[in-house]
């Protein structure tokens, strides 16, 4: 699975101004859905109830919020870049500046785990995330967070 199967060009954001979680998770629930045709509240009520479950802040500044909505018929993507970190109960308390938002359809299984294992490999690349923190161009973000894996490294 590609990550230009996941996110376009217009699920980046390059400079998202938050300044809490949830004022994250509204933005990016909105910006989603734009995308997918769904309710921005219905997105926004998944996110958090996945939330409840333990955070989606995985460490080192990211978090990969996920969820899955019966209305969706394929995996959506969107990524955003914080310009101020943020607190996110992430597990090693660090404030969050890297999001990527993985939407699945209810019976999407193993897609979506494989999905969530694709972006988890990408944003532990510390190369690939130095890349993405000193760009500011979503159009530069797109291009870094689709290329082949082998010319990221």
């Amino acid at each position: 699975m590609e990550l230009e199967d996941l996110v376009s060009p217009k699920g980046v954001i390059a400079h998202l101004k938050v300044t809490s979680k949830k004022q994250a998770l509204l933005e990016l629930s909105e910006r989603a859905a734009e995308l997918t045709g769904v309710s921005d509240r219905a997105i926004y009520e998944t996110l958090l109830e996945r939330e409840r479950l333990g955070s989606t802040g995985v460490g080192q500044g990211i978090a990969i919020p996920h969820g899955k909505l019966p209305q969706l018929d394929r995996l959506y993507g969107l990524f955003a870049r914080l310009d101020t970190p943020i607190a996110f109960e992430s597990v090693d308390d660090q404030p969050v500046d890297l999001m990527f938002l993985l939407l699945a359809p209810e019976g999407a299984g193993a897609d979506h785990l494989k999905a969530l294992a694709r972006v988890s490999r990408l944003l532990r690349n510390q190369s690939i995330v130095e890349k993405l923190r000193a760009t500011e161009d979503a159009a530069a973000l797109f291009a870094i967070l689709t290329e082949p894996i082998s010319n990221a490294a």
